[in-house]
């Protein structure tokens, strides 16, 4: 019995474990970068979400029956979501003086709920197209500040030579 189940329901557990993957994998960049949010918490950003979307997606179908004047609506609590990773988002935004910090961890932190949402919705492609030109965006916006960054530095060494 419990493997018609899972059968019947295969892309479901196919769904959460690409949203796992790909949560990993932004959480294995912010790892890298020794920034506080990492391998576990964008996995479970990412999970989390495209559970919620699934039982959203499929509760509707299962629960809207016509005829009988009940209507549900299937992104009800996609919405919600983003507005829980906005308060999810802000607890890693941190203020030392005049710099802030966490913004790009605040911003991942909606990239992998976004990941959740769209994988939970079956929106493979995508998906899956947005973390890669993500990261490979990320990556080249790093080196462009890294040059920036030597360049600043020879300036500042010339002025006071």
């Amino acid at each position: 019995m419990a493997d018609g189940h899972v059968v019947k329901n295969l892309e479901m557990y196919v769904r959460v474990i690409i949203s796992a993957i790909l949560g990993l994998f932004i959480g294995w960049d912010r790892s890298n970068a020794n920034k506080p949010a990492g391998l576990k918490t964008y996995m479970y950003v990412a999970v989390a979400c495209t559970l919620i979307t699934l039982v959203s997606i499929y509760s509707a179908a299962k629960y809207s029956a016509p005829g009988n004047g009940t209507m549900m609506d299937p992104m009800r609590l996609a919405a919600q979501i983003v507005t829980g990773l906005g308060f999810l988002g802000a607890g890693v935004i941190l203020k030392d003086g005049l710099k802030v910090k966490g913004l790009t961890s605040a911003a991942m932190i909606f990239l992998a709920g976004g990941i959740g949402i769209g994988i939970g919705a079956g929106f493979y492609g995508i998906v899956i197209f947005s973390v890669v030109i993500s990261y490979v965006l990320a990556r080249l916006s790093h080196r462009f500040e890294e040059a920036q960054q030597r360049e600043e530095e020879g300036d500042e060494e010339g002025d006071n030579g």
